[in-house]
Protein backbone atom coordinates (compact mmCIF):
# COMPACT_ATOMS: atom_id res chain seq x y z
CA UNK A 1 0.00 0.00 0.00
CA UNK A 2 1.22 3.74 -0.59
CA UNK A 3 1.79 6.54 1.53
CA UNK A 4 3.09 4.09 4.57
CA UNK A 5 6.73 4.98 4.57
CA UNK A 6 8.75 6.90 7.05
CA UNK A 7 9.26 11.05 5.81
CA UNK A 8 12.04 10.98 3.25
CA UNK A 9 11.31 7.41 1.69
CA UNK A 10 12.23 4.52 2.80
CA UNK A 11 16.06 4.77 2.70
CA UNK A 12 15.28 8.10 5.23
CA UNK A 13 18.46 8.11 7.25
CA UNK A 14 19.47 5.74 5.25
CA UNK A 15 20.49 7.85 2.47
CA UNK A 16 22.22 10.40 4.93
CA UNK A 17 24.74 7.43 6.05
CA UNK A 18 25.89 6.62 3.17
CA UNK A 19 26.04 9.84 1.16
CA UNK A 20 28.40 10.42 4.37
CA UNK A 21 25.80 13.32 5.66
CA UNK A 22 25.19 11.98 8.85
CA UNK A 23 27.01 12.89 11.75
CA UNK A 24 28.53 10.27 14.17
CA UNK A 25 27.34 11.20 17.67
CA UNK A 26 30.51 8.79 19.23
CA UNK A 27 32.70 10.80 17.18
CA UNK A 28 31.41 14.17 16.34
CA UNK A 29 32.51 13.18 12.84
CA UNK A 30 30.45 12.53 9.66
CA UNK A 31 30.01 9.06 9.12
CA UNK A 32 31.54 6.90 6.28
CA UNK A 33 30.69 3.64 5.19
CA UNK A 34 31.64 1.51 2.23
CA UNK A 35 28.44 1.40 -0.01
CA UNK A 36 27.58 3.16 -3.28
CA UNK A 37 23.87 3.52 -3.10
CA UNK A 38 21.07 1.65 -1.33
CA UNK A 39 17.25 1.43 -2.65
CA UNK A 40 14.31 0.03 -0.76
CA UNK A 41 11.11 0.94 -3.01
CA UNK A 42 7.66 -0.45 -2.89
CA UNK A 43 8.57 -1.03 -6.93
CA UNK A 44 11.64 -1.54 -9.22
CA UNK A 45 10.08 -2.56 -12.24
CA UNK A 46 11.36 -1.12 -15.52
CA UNK A 47 14.20 0.44 -13.04
CA UNK A 48 16.61 -2.45 -13.00
CA UNK A 49 18.65 -1.71 -15.83
CA UNK A 50 19.29 2.06 -14.67
CA UNK A 51 19.96 1.39 -10.51
CA UNK A 52 23.22 -1.10 -12.26
CA UNK A 53 24.18 1.21 -15.09
CA UNK A 54 24.83 3.74 -12.39
CA UNK A 55 27.43 1.31 -10.98
CA UNK A 56 29.52 0.80 -14.04
CA UNK A 57 30.69 -2.44 -12.49
CA UNK A 58 31.70 -3.35 -16.49
CA UNK A 59 29.95 -4.30 -19.69
CA UNK A 60 29.04 -7.81 -19.37
CA UNK A 61 26.90 -9.01 -16.85
CA UNK A 62 26.95 -11.93 -14.66
CA UNK A 63 23.50 -13.33 -12.62
CA UNK A 64 23.88 -15.24 -9.95
CA UNK A 65 20.61 -16.69 -8.47
CA UNK A 66 18.63 -20.20 -7.38
CA UNK A 67 15.88 -21.37 -8.69
CA UNK A 68 13.46 -19.95 -6.76
CA UNK A 69 15.35 -16.63 -6.53
CA UNK A 70 15.86 -16.95 -10.36
CA UNK A 71 11.56 -17.03 -10.39
CA UNK A 72 11.42 -14.37 -8.09
CA UNK A 73 13.44 -11.33 -9.87
CA UNK A 74 16.61 -13.13 -11.86
CA UNK A 75 14.83 -13.42 -14.75
CA UNK A 76 12.87 -9.78 -14.59
CA UNK A 77 16.77 -8.74 -14.12
CA UNK A 78 18.53 -10.87 -16.72
CA UNK A 79 15.72 -8.99 -19.25
CA UNK A 80 16.48 -5.35 -17.55
CA UNK A 81 20.15 -5.92 -17.80
CA UNK A 82 20.09 -7.64 -21.75
CA UNK A 83 19.73 -3.78 -22.35
CA UNK A 84 22.94 -3.08 -20.77
CA UNK A 85 24.99 -5.57 -22.65
CA UNK A 86 25.77 -9.09 -23.01
CA UNK A 87 24.14 -11.31 -20.16
CA UNK A 88 25.48 -14.52 -18.43
CA UNK A 89 23.57 -16.54 -15.98
CA UNK A 90 24.71 -18.93 -13.19
CA UNK A 91 21.62 -20.75 -11.17
CA UNK A 92 22.71 -22.33 -8.59
CA UNK A 93 21.39 -25.69 -7.47
CA UNK A 94 20.00 -25.78 -3.58
CA UNK A 95 23.49 -23.97 -2.41
CA UNK A 96 24.95 -23.38 1.03
CA UNK A 97 27.38 -20.93 1.79
CA UNK A 98 30.05 -23.69 2.24
CA UNK A 99 34.15 -23.31 1.09
CA UNK A 100 32.87 -26.03 -1.66
CA UNK A 101 30.25 -23.62 -2.84
CA UNK A 102 32.59 -20.79 -2.65
CA UNK A 103 35.12 -23.26 -4.62
CA UNK A 104 32.36 -23.92 -7.34
CA UNK A 105 31.38 -20.41 -7.70
CA UNK A 106 34.86 -18.93 -7.85
CA UNK A 107 35.47 -21.12 -10.63
CA UNK A 108 31.50 -20.33 -12.55
CA UNK A 109 32.62 -16.62 -12.13
CA UNK A 110 36.45 -16.70 -13.04
CA UNK A 111 35.71 -15.00 -16.25
CA UNK A 112 32.71 -12.59 -14.69
CA UNK A 113 33.42 -8.59 -15.07
CA UNK A 114 30.18 -7.17 -13.28
CA UNK A 115 28.55 -9.60 -11.29
CA UNK A 116 24.20 -8.96 -9.89
CA UNK A 117 22.95 -11.17 -7.26
CA UNK A 118 19.80 -11.70 -6.85
CA UNK A 119 18.67 -13.87 -3.91
CA UNK A 120 18.67 -13.28 -0.33
CA UNK A 121 21.29 -14.99 2.78
CA UNK A 122 23.30 -17.58 0.33
CA UNK A 123 23.42 -16.10 -2.66
CA UNK A 124 24.23 -12.90 -1.31
CA UNK A 125 27.10 -14.45 0.87
CA UNK A 126 28.60 -16.55 -1.81
CA UNK A 127 28.52 -13.41 -3.92
CA UNK A 128 29.89 -11.45 -1.52
CA UNK A 129 32.78 -13.30 -0.56
CA UNK A 130 33.94 -14.54 -3.79
CA UNK A 131 34.16 -11.13 -5.26
CA UNK A 132 35.61 -10.12 -2.24
CA UNK A 133 38.57 -12.19 -2.44
CA UNK A 134 39.01 -11.51 -6.28
CA UNK A 135 38.74 -7.65 -5.95
CA UNK A 136 35.69 -7.12 -7.91
CA UNK A 137 32.90 -5.25 -6.37
CA UNK A 138 29.04 -6.49 -7.19
CA UNK A 139 25.35 -5.76 -6.29
CA UNK A 140 22.52 -7.49 -5.16
CA UNK A 141 18.54 -7.27 -5.28
CA UNK A 142 17.46 -8.99 -2.64
CA UNK A 143 14.23 -11.33 -3.05
CA UNK A 144 13.28 -11.80 0.97
CA UNK A 145 13.76 -9.81 4.37
CA UNK A 146 15.36 -13.13 5.78
CA UNK A 147 18.12 -11.85 7.04
CA UNK A 148 20.50 -8.30 7.81
CA UNK A 149 23.66 -9.89 5.90
CA UNK A 150 22.59 -7.90 2.76
CA UNK A 151 24.84 -4.69 4.27
CA UNK A 152 27.33 -6.10 6.39
CA UNK A 153 30.87 -6.52 5.48
CA UNK A 154 31.09 -9.83 6.38
CA UNK A 155 30.09 -13.55 5.30
CA UNK A 156 28.43 -16.36 6.88
CA UNK A 157 30.72 -19.20 5.60
CA UNK A 158 30.59 -22.67 6.60
CA UNK A 159 34.62 -23.90 6.65
CA UNK A 160 35.91 -27.25 5.63
CA UNK A 161 36.07 -28.95 8.95
CA UNK A 162 32.50 -27.74 9.72
CA UNK A 163 33.05 -24.90 11.56
CA UNK A 164 30.61 -22.22 10.82
CA UNK A 165 31.86 -18.74 11.15
CA UNK A 166 31.59 -14.63 9.87
CA UNK A 167 34.90 -14.13 7.94
CA UNK A 168 35.16 -10.39 6.78
CA UNK A 169 34.46 -9.12 2.98
CA UNK A 170 33.07 -6.53 1.63
CA UNK A 171 29.93 -4.52 0.96
CA UNK A 172 28.30 -4.86 -2.16
CA UNK A 173 28.12 -1.87 -4.49
CA UNK A 174 24.48 -1.55 -4.93
CA UNK A 175 21.54 -3.13 -2.45
CA UNK A 176 18.08 -2.89 -3.97
CA UNK A 177 15.00 -3.70 -2.83
CA UNK A 178 11.33 -4.00 -4.38
CA UNK A 179 9.02 -4.42 -1.93
CA UNK A 180 6.52 -6.06 -4.22
CA UNK A 181 9.03 -9.05 -4.87
CA UNK A 182 10.20 -9.50 -0.89
CA UNK A 183 6.28 -8.77 0.52
CA UNK A 184 5.64 -12.06 -1.90
CA UNK A 185 8.09 -13.76 -0.53
CA UNK A 186 7.21 -16.79 1.89
CA UNK A 187 6.25 -15.58 5.06
CA UNK A 188 8.95 -17.61 6.66
CA UNK A 189 11.22 -16.13 5.29
CA UNK A 190 10.24 -12.75 6.59
CA UNK A 191 9.46 -13.88 10.16
CA UNK A 192 13.14 -15.55 10.14
CA UNK A 193 14.27 -11.65 9.27
CA UNK A 194 11.95 -10.19 11.90
CA UNK A 195 13.46 -12.98 14.45
CA UNK A 196 16.96 -11.63 13.60
CA UNK A 197 15.62 -7.80 14.22
CA UNK A 198 14.27 -9.52 17.35
CA UNK A 199 17.59 -10.38 18.86
CA UNK A 200 18.32 -6.84 19.59
CA UNK A 201 17.05 -6.88 22.97
CA UNK A 202 19.06 -10.02 24.57
CA UNK A 203 22.13 -9.07 22.31
CA UNK A 204 22.32 -5.53 23.58
CA UNK A 205 22.20 -7.04 27.02
CA UNK A 206 25.14 -9.10 26.94
CA UNK A 207 27.15 -7.03 24.85
CA UNK A 208 26.93 -4.09 27.53
CA UNK A 209 27.38 -6.75 30.26
CA UNK A 210 30.62 -8.09 28.66
CA UNK A 211 31.47 -4.05 28.23
CA UNK A 212 31.42 -4.00 31.95
CA UNK A 213 32.53 -6.70 33.28
CA UNK A 214 35.84 -7.73 31.04
CA UNK A 215 36.03 -4.05 29.09
CA UNK A 216 34.15 -5.60 25.53
CA UNK A 217 34.32 -2.61 22.92
CA UNK A 218 30.72 -1.21 23.01
CA UNK A 219 29.58 1.17 20.79
CA UNK A 220 25.70 2.79 21.06
CA UNK A 221 25.69 3.70 17.27
CA UNK A 222 24.21 0.54 15.77
CA UNK A 223 21.54 1.41 18.38
CA UNK A 224 20.55 4.72 17.94
CA UNK A 225 20.00 4.44 13.98
CA UNK A 226 18.03 1.65 14.26
CA UNK A 227 15.77 2.53 17.44
CA UNK A 228 12.92 4.24 16.15
CA UNK A 229 12.55 2.15 13.31
CA UNK A 230 12.41 -0.90 15.80
CA UNK A 231 9.74 0.70 17.35
CA UNK A 232 7.90 0.98 13.83
CA UNK A 233 8.52 -2.81 13.29
CA UNK A 234 7.09 -4.18 16.38
CA UNK A 235 3.86 -2.32 15.93
CA UNK A 236 3.77 -3.78 12.49
CA UNK A 237 4.52 -7.40 13.83
CA UNK A 238 1.54 -8.82 12.56
CA UNK A 239 2.05 -7.44 8.93
CA UNK A 240 4.96 -9.66 8.87
CA UNK A 241 2.59 -12.98 8.45
CA UNK A 242 0.33 -11.21 6.40
CA UNK A 243 2.76 -9.93 3.65
CA UNK A 244 1.95 -6.46 4.30
CA UNK A 245 4.34 -4.31 1.94
CA UNK A 246 5.08 -1.71 5.09
CA UNK A 247 5.53 -4.26 7.41
CA UNK A 248 7.98 -5.40 5.06
CA UNK A 249 9.48 -2.03 4.55
CA UNK A 250 10.20 -1.44 8.09
CA UNK A 251 11.71 -4.83 8.43
CA UNK A 252 14.24 -3.95 5.64
CA UNK A 253 15.18 -0.99 7.00
CA UNK A 254 15.71 -2.64 10.40
CA UNK A 255 17.83 -5.56 8.80
CA UNK A 256 19.51 -2.72 6.53
CA UNK A 257 20.74 -0.61 9.54
CA UNK A 258 21.48 -3.15 11.46
CA UNK A 259 24.06 -4.51 8.88
CA UNK A 260 25.49 -0.75 8.54
CA UNK A 261 25.95 -1.00 12.24
CA UNK A 262 29.07 -3.00 11.31
CA UNK A 263 30.67 -0.58 9.75
CA UNK A 264 30.67 1.45 12.72
CA UNK A 265 32.25 -1.61 15.06
CA UNK A 266 34.15 -3.96 12.85
CA UNK A 267 32.25 -6.52 14.70
CA UNK A 268 28.14 -7.77 14.52
CA UNK A 269 27.97 -7.74 18.55
CA UNK A 270 25.31 -5.51 18.61
CA UNK A 271 23.18 -8.32 17.08
CA UNK A 272 24.98 -11.08 17.72
CA UNK A 273 25.40 -12.51 21.08
CA UNK A 274 24.76 -15.25 22.95
CA UNK A 275 21.67 -16.21 20.97
CA UNK A 276 23.09 -16.76 17.83
CA UNK A 277 25.93 -19.11 19.13
CA UNK A 278 23.38 -21.36 19.65
CA UNK A 279 21.98 -21.32 16.18
CA UNK A 280 25.29 -21.55 14.74
CA UNK A 281 25.55 -24.94 16.95
CA UNK A 282 22.84 -26.04 15.70
CA UNK A 283 23.84 -25.44 12.03
CA UNK A 284 27.51 -27.06 12.51
CA UNK A 285 26.85 -30.32 14.78
CA UNK A 286 23.03 -31.04 14.59
CA UNK A 287 24.04 -33.40 11.34
CA UNK A 288 21.20 -35.08 9.69
CA UNK A 289 19.30 -34.35 12.82
CA UNK A 290 19.19 -30.22 11.36
CA UNK A 291 15.61 -30.09 10.47
CA UNK A 292 17.05 -27.59 7.84
CA UNK A 293 15.32 -24.95 9.43
CA UNK A 294 16.58 -21.13 8.72
CA UNK A 295 19.40 -19.02 10.75
CA UNK A 296 16.64 -16.51 11.48
CA UNK A 297 14.04 -18.79 12.40
CA UNK A 298 16.47 -21.03 15.13
CA UNK A 299 17.72 -17.45 16.31
CA UNK A 300 14.15 -16.34 16.68
CA UNK A 301 14.16 -19.76 19.19
CA UNK A 302 16.89 -19.02 20.78
CA UNK A 303 16.03 -15.21 21.22
CA UNK A 304 13.63 -16.47 23.70
CA UNK A 305 15.12 -18.51 25.60
CA UNK A 306 17.86 -16.16 26.22
CA UNK A 307 15.11 -13.72 27.12
CA UNK A 308 14.28 -16.12 29.86
CA UNK A 309 17.45 -16.45 31.24
CA UNK A 310 18.78 -13.19 31.37
CA UNK A 311 15.69 -12.78 33.22
CA UNK A 312 16.69 -15.27 36.16
CA UNK A 313 19.66 -12.47 36.75
CA UNK A 314 18.03 -9.48 36.02
CA UNK A 315 14.70 -10.38 38.25
CA UNK A 316 17.21 -10.74 41.62
CA UNK A 317 19.08 -8.37 43.82
CA UNK A 318 21.49 -10.69 44.52
CA UNK A 319 24.62 -10.29 42.04
CA UNK A 320 25.69 -13.26 40.21
CA UNK A 321 28.14 -15.77 41.83
CA UNK A 322 30.51 -17.86 39.12
CA UNK A 323 32.97 -20.76 40.07
CA UNK A 324 36.20 -21.25 38.03
CA UNK A 325 34.84 -22.28 34.39
CA UNK A 326 34.68 -26.07 33.82
CA UNK A 327 34.73 -26.80 29.95
CA UNK A 328 36.30 -30.33 28.97
CA UNK A 329 38.78 -30.06 26.20
CA UNK A 330 38.39 -33.74 25.29
CA UNK A 331 34.05 -33.26 25.65
CA UNK A 332 34.36 -30.64 22.96
CA UNK A 333 36.67 -32.99 20.90
CA UNK A 334 34.09 -35.58 21.23
CA UNK A 335 31.67 -33.63 19.76
CA UNK A 336 32.68 -31.35 17.81
CA UNK A 337 35.66 -33.13 16.27
CA UNK A 338 39.44 -32.45 16.89
CA UNK A 339 39.99 -29.52 14.37
CA UNK A 340 37.03 -27.61 15.40
CA UNK A 341 37.51 -27.90 19.12
CA UNK A 342 41.20 -27.40 19.43
CA UNK A 343 40.24 -23.80 16.98
CA UNK A 344 37.67 -23.13 19.37
CA UNK A 345 39.27 -24.08 22.33
CA UNK A 346 42.13 -21.58 21.71
CA UNK A 347 39.30 -19.09 20.96
CA UNK A 348 37.82 -18.84 24.54
CA UNK A 349 40.66 -18.86 26.37
CA UNK A 350 40.28 -15.45 27.54
CA UNK A 351 36.71 -15.91 29.07
CA UNK A 352 37.98 -19.64 31.04
CA UNK A 353 38.56 -18.40 34.33
CA UNK A 354 40.51 -20.10 37.00
CA UNK A 355 40.07 -19.53 40.62
CA UNK A 356 41.78 -16.27 40.80
CA UNK A 357 40.34 -15.04 37.58
CA UNK A 358 36.09 -16.23 38.84
CA UNK A 359 37.71 -14.29 42.55
CA UNK A 360 38.21 -11.01 40.32
CA UNK A 361 34.79 -11.43 38.46
CA UNK A 362 32.63 -12.10 41.39
CA UNK A 363 34.37 -8.90 42.86
CA UNK A 364 32.92 -6.99 40.04
CA UNK A 365 29.78 -8.44 40.11
CA UNK A 366 29.66 -7.19 43.86
CA UNK A 367 30.15 -3.64 42.94
CA UNK A 368 28.29 -3.20 40.01
CA UNK A 369 25.19 -5.03 40.05
CA UNK A 370 22.60 -2.60 41.30
CA UNK A 371 23.61 -0.31 38.82
CA UNK A 372 24.67 -2.87 35.81
CA UNK A 373 21.30 -4.82 37.01
CA UNK A 374 19.34 -0.95 36.25
CA UNK A 375 21.50 -0.46 33.12
CA UNK A 376 20.65 -3.71 31.43
CA UNK A 377 16.49 -3.52 32.38
CA UNK A 378 16.53 -0.25 30.52
CA UNK A 379 17.87 -2.55 27.33
CA UNK A 380 15.57 -5.47 27.49
CA UNK A 381 12.28 -5.92 26.35
CA UNK A 382 9.04 -7.80 28.55
CA UNK A 383 9.83 -11.77 27.37
CA UNK A 384 6.07 -11.69 27.33
CA UNK A 385 6.30 -9.29 24.74
CA UNK A 386 9.08 -10.64 22.41
CA UNK A 387 7.05 -13.67 22.88
CA UNK A 388 3.91 -12.37 21.28
CA UNK A 389 5.93 -10.38 18.62
CA UNK A 390 7.40 -13.56 17.54
CA UNK A 391 3.98 -15.35 17.46
CA UNK A 392 2.44 -12.55 15.58
CA UNK A 393 5.19 -12.74 12.34
CA UNK A 394 4.56 -16.68 12.55
CA UNK A 395 7.87 -18.05 13.65
CA UNK A 396 8.61 -20.53 15.29
CA UNK A 397 9.15 -20.04 19.12
CA UNK A 398 10.30 -23.77 20.43
CA UNK A 399 12.63 -26.49 18.95
CA UNK A 400 9.46 -28.35 18.58
CA UNK A 401 8.30 -25.67 16.18
CA UNK A 402 11.77 -25.78 14.76
CA UNK A 403 11.16 -29.44 14.16
CA UNK A 404 14.50 -30.01 16.20
CA UNK A 405 15.25 -32.59 18.90
CA UNK A 406 14.70 -31.14 21.94
CA UNK A 407 17.69 -32.80 22.71
CA UNK A 408 20.06 -31.18 20.26
CA UNK A 409 18.78 -27.94 21.18
CA UNK A 410 19.20 -28.45 25.07
CA UNK A 411 22.48 -29.65 24.27
CA UNK A 412 23.20 -26.19 21.73
CA UNK A 413 22.01 -24.24 24.95
CA UNK A 414 24.82 -25.47 27.20
CA UNK A 415 27.82 -25.94 25.33
CA UNK A 416 27.32 -23.32 22.45
CA UNK A 417 29.37 -20.87 24.52
CA UNK A 418 32.32 -23.04 23.90
CA UNK A 419 32.72 -21.41 20.18
CA UNK A 420 33.16 -18.08 20.17
CA UNK A 421 34.93 -15.45 22.20
CA UNK A 422 31.52 -13.49 23.28
CA UNK A 423 31.07 -13.26 26.83
CA UNK A 424 26.97 -13.78 27.31
CA UNK A 425 24.50 -14.43 30.15
CA UNK A 426 25.26 -18.33 28.25
CA UNK A 427 28.93 -18.11 30.46
CA UNK A 428 27.85 -16.49 33.54
CA UNK A 429 24.76 -19.56 33.99
CA UNK A 430 27.21 -22.15 32.78
CA UNK A 431 29.54 -20.51 35.61
CA UNK A 432 27.38 -20.42 38.29
CA UNK A 433 26.01 -24.26 37.93
CA UNK A 434 22.98 -23.50 36.77
CA UNK A 435 22.63 -23.45 32.56
CA UNK A 436 22.23 -27.23 32.91
CA UNK A 437 18.88 -26.86 35.11
CA UNK A 438 17.88 -24.16 32.74
CA UNK A 439 18.54 -25.75 29.54
CA UNK A 440 16.63 -29.08 30.78
CA UNK A 441 12.79 -26.78 31.28
CA UNK A 442 13.57 -25.56 27.62
CA UNK A 443 11.37 -27.44 25.17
Amino acid sequence: MAGTAPEGGWTALIDDIVAGNWTNPETGKRATVPYETIVIEESLEGREAELIAGLKLGERYTVVADQGTWDAMGARVEKALATLGPVDTVILDHPHADMAAVADLTEKLKDAEAVVAVGSGTINDLCKFVTGRTNRRYAVFGTAASMNGYTSTTASITLENGLKVSLPSHAPSGFFIDLGVTARAPTYLSAAGFADCLVRSVAQVDWWMSHRLIGSLYSTVPYIIQDADERELNARAKGISEGDIAANGYLHRVLTLCGLGVSFTGMSNHGSMGEHQVSHYIDCFAGDRHPGTLHGQQVGVATLSMARLQRLFLDSDTPPVIKPTKIDPADMAKRMGADIAAQCWSEIQPKVFDERGAAEMNEKFAELWPTLRAELNAFALPVAEMEQLLADTGGPMTAADLGLPVEIYREALIHSREMRNRYAFLDIAADAGILEDFAAGEK
